[in-house]
């Protein structure tokens, strides 16, 4: 018995939230409502860096910018492409010496968002100069913060919150203007292959260095005596020689 007491409490309060939920809605569907955007001119500023890809490993890419620094990029994405001659590369494609530039777009719009609010009915209850209790024309009551300055429209006359009366039909009308600015970027990548390897050196003709061979004379002994020799003196020297052998014998055989 408890638990069906409980349970019929709650569908009795959910019902009861439900039927204020409905009461709010139908009161502020009497408050019309209308929003206008204008803009302004945009301002457009372009920023380019440059550089040349020292290096890739997987998703990350170094590069040398054109101040001279090394810039680490990690974890390029797969989308991201690069326009070369007009082809379209992944990270996957760059080699080192490419050369990149990326182009950063900024659009500056500056914007004024206007809101106007305007309610019809009639004053049920006026707390001056904060808040007033307008009937409908559903027939509900809707209590209204007043804004600072409000004005109000009764009968083509503007009065503020201390002229209001119980009964007076009025309308009144919130304008609230909020500048903002949008700000959108784009990014685009271009690139240029690496300058193709220089030619291999022309053929260059070896300079040969020819000696000059100088003869050189070598004094070669005559086949034969000139005629103007006689064997006469060497035939004459060997007798002497014999002689001179046979006496030194007989010496030496006598002393014996």
């Amino acid at each position: 018995m408890r638990l069906k007491a409980d349970l019929k409490r709650k569908w009795m309060v959910l019902g009861v939230g439900v039927i204020c939920l409905a009461f709010t809605l139908t009161m502020s569907a009497q408050v019309q409502t209308s929003t206008t955007t204008t803009s302004e001119q945009p301002t457009v500023d372009n920023h380019v860096e440059s550089g040349e890809v020292v290096a890739v490993s997987g998703n990350d890419l170094v590069v040398k910018m054109s101040d001279g620094s090394l810039r680490h990029v990690a974890n390029v994405p797969e989308s991201a492409r690069v326009m070369v001659d007009g082809q379209e590369l992944g990270i996957h494609d760059l080699k080192p010496g490419m050369k990149l530039q990326r182009t950063i777009t900024t659009t500056t719009t500056p914007k004024t968002i206007k809101t106007v609010q305007s309610v019809t009915g009639k004053v049920w209850f006026v707390n001056p100069p904060n808040s007033v209790i307008l009937t409908l024309a559903d027939g509900k009551n809707q209590s209204f913060k007043i804004p600072k300055n409000q004005k109000f429209n009764v009968n083509g006359q503007m009065t503020d919150a201390w002229g209001l009366k119980k009964g007076m039909k009025i309308s009144a009308t919130k304008v609230v203007e909020v500048p903002v600015v949008e700000v959108s970027q784009t990014r685009s990548v271009t690139g240029e292959m690496p300058p193709p390897p220089p030619p291999p050196p022309a053929d260059v003709p070896i300079l040969v260095v020819e000696e000059e061979v100088v003869p050189v004379q070598v004094a070669q002994a005559p086949a034969e005596l000139p005629h103007t020799g006689s064997p006469l003196p060497l035939i004459g020297l060997l007798g002497l020689m014999l002689m001179a052998s046979s006496v030194g014998l007989r010496v030496a055989g006598k002393t014996r």
